[in-house]
């Protein structure tokens, strides 16, 4: 599979761990670069993030409809196989869903889930999400097209940034967002959820107070099948790594990461 990748490579191999970085539905490697890859990069790791295939540049999009989580999780296993070493893989959202199926078969440092769909599915975010936006939803369903949930830049906004991000940022942002597979809804809410008992990797799990999708609730839910504990940050929404305090979420993760050697 030709897949889009990003790569940011450090000026000193301070860490021979390399990082892998998995998006969101409706998203692409894109949305790691802004900050994360290059601000990682300069800490010493070398940083790659992947579209999934069907997002950004990667090959797909004439069968993104019907592509399936497990697909995706083979795009992770490809482009970490890549590696000289086996990378700590980063998922947000979507992405941490697969990363979740992705580690219950292969081995990583660590993980690291981000505002992730939980174990147990999407099905509690789409109830509030047809309650808040019932005729997106509507068409959602009826046009077999998820991106009618996301599909306008007040959409955008309300389901992935704080109210205070500038407008010119949201903007920008939106035009990044895409099409998403109506197979992988399927997949988030019945037959296909991750199984954390088979999971041995450490995990760091990172949740947003101000997230509109999943609640601190559910990123808690998600800690403890993980034998963990949630960090939620203040005053951020789901898109945690386009936030304005991205900052103080990428400098946590090198902490953690720092005090496992990795």
């Amino acid at each position: 599979m030709n897949l889009e990748i990003i790569t940011r490579k450090p000026k000193t191999n301070a860490h021979l761990t390399p990082l892998l970085f998995v998006h969101g539905a409706w998203h692409g490697a894109w949305c790691w670069d802004e900050y994360f890859l290059p601000y990682f990069a300069d800490k010493g790791y070398l940083a790659r993030a992947v579209s999934l295939r069907g997002h950004g540049k990667s090959e797909g999009k004439e069968r993104l409809r019907w592509t399936s989580v497990r697909r995706y999780v083979e795009d992770v296993a490809q482009v970490a196989g890549d590696f000289a070493n086996p990378p700590v893989v980063i998922g947000h959202s979507m992405g941490g869903f697969v990363v979740q199926k992705y580690l219950e078969t292969h081995n990583a440092p660590a993980g690291v889930l981000m505002a992730s769909i939980p174990p147990h599915g999407f099905f509690p975010a789409m109830i509030r999400a047809t309650i808040k936006h019932p005729i997106a939803m509507l068409k959602t369903i009826t046009q077999i097209d998820p991106y009618q949930l996301v599909g306008t830049p007040e959409l955008t906004h309300d389901a992935f940034f704080s109210k205070d991000l500038p407008d010119e940022k949201v903007q920008k942002y939106f035009k990044g967002i895409q099409q998403e597979s109506f197979a992988t809804v399927l997949d988030l809410n019945v037959g296909y959820l991750p199984r954390p008992k088979r999971v041995q990797t450490p995990m760091l799990v990172l949740g947003a107070a101000r997230d509109r999708i999943f609640t601190v609730g559910e990123v808690g839910a998600t800690a403890k099948a993980y034998n963990t504990e949630a960090e939620i940050f203040p005053h951020t929404a789901h898109d945690m790594m386009l936030e304005i305090n991205w900052r103080a979420i990428a400098d946590r993760m090198i902490a953690w990461l720092q005090e496992r050697n990795i």
